[in-house]
């Protein structure tokens, strides 16, 4: 097919990862579908002549690069990176120790700027190419017991409105995805991970909140084999959106975000903008 791509996806062996590869399959693009373990990855999608299952650990910048390699070697390009993979260090702030708070931006914006650095050269030489990074509404606002994953999102979407200000002369697009609640394997065990260190104060709002997400598993109004045909829809386009708010949701959280920045903007405009220098006067 004329316009079938190589698709890069990392995180593809389950969740919103493995609905982005089978989709692209499915349209008849090529897929690098990247894990921890690619076992579980060949098992999690299947066999296909437009497949390559690669090793990565999007932590480790080693794998990063070898995994392109690879790619270069199978496909002779890289069309659309995804950054899918990620976790969830859930806690409240006082509660989460540095090293999960270390551990959470390690894999959720570390990670994903590990993966780029390693494909961005490819895309450059291309003089084309795709970046899609998996963000979330928590990187338009923050949420009670999500400081260490807002932080990583928050990161995320700062470094890829700058990235695309450095790229673009490249005719390389960049897009990032604020997805609401879609029903992946984000709350389950294996990407969930509760602060261990409890603090007596924050007992009540601890079980409540550790309840509330739990409970939220397998209950997300969010379809991702939706998602995943969304993308496909964005990653055909001539100029990629900057920004795609995925979910009915995520749509009501950015719209509040504008509006309670237009009001705090408005509040204090006039001491806001006080603040410059005065004249010199002779």
């Amino acid at each position: 097919m004329s316009d079938q791509k190589v698709w890069f996806i990392t995180g593809a062996g389950r969740g919103m990862g493995l609905y982005i590869a089978k989709a692209a399959l499915a349209a008849g693009h090529q897929v690098v579908a990247t894990g921890r373990d690619t076992e579980k990855v060949t098992k999690a999608i299947g066999s296909s002549a437009h497949l390559l299952v690669v090793k990565l650990d999007i932590t480790n910048h080693a794998d990063a690069e070898a995994a392109v390699k690879d790619t270069i070697e199978k496909f002779g390009r890289i069309d659309i990176l995804v950054n899918n993979a990620a976790n969830f260090n859930a806690g409240y702030f006082e509660e989460l120790s540095m090293e999960e708070i270390e551990q959470q931006v390690s894999t959720s914006l570390f990670g994903p700027m590990k993966v780029t650095r390693a494909v961005l050269p490819v895309l450059r030489k291309q003089r084309a190419g795709h970046i899609i990074t998996i963000s979330s509404t928590a990187g338009l606002t923050g949420y009670t017991f999500c400081s260490a994953y807002a932080a990583s999102k928050f990161g995320i979407d700062g470094w890829m409105e700058s990235l695309q200000t450095e790229v673009e002369q490249f005719g390389i697009n960049t897009t990032i995805v604020n997805p609401g609640f879609f029903r992946t394997e984000l709350l389950t065990e294996e990407s969930t991970k509760y602060a261990k260190n409890a603090i007596d104060d924050y007992a009540e709002g601890r079980k409540q909140q550790e309840a509330f997400w739990r409970g939220a598993n397998g209950q997300q109004p969010g379809d991702p084999a939706k998602l995943a045909q969304a993308l496909l829809t964005i990653a055909a386009e001539a100029k990629p959106p900057l920004r795609f708010l995925a979910g009915e949701d995520a749509v009501a959280t950015a719209e509040q975000v504008s509006e309670t920045l237009k009001k705090e903007a408005e509040a204090y405009k006039e001491l806001s903008s006080s603040m410059a220098h005065d004249k010199d006067v002779e």
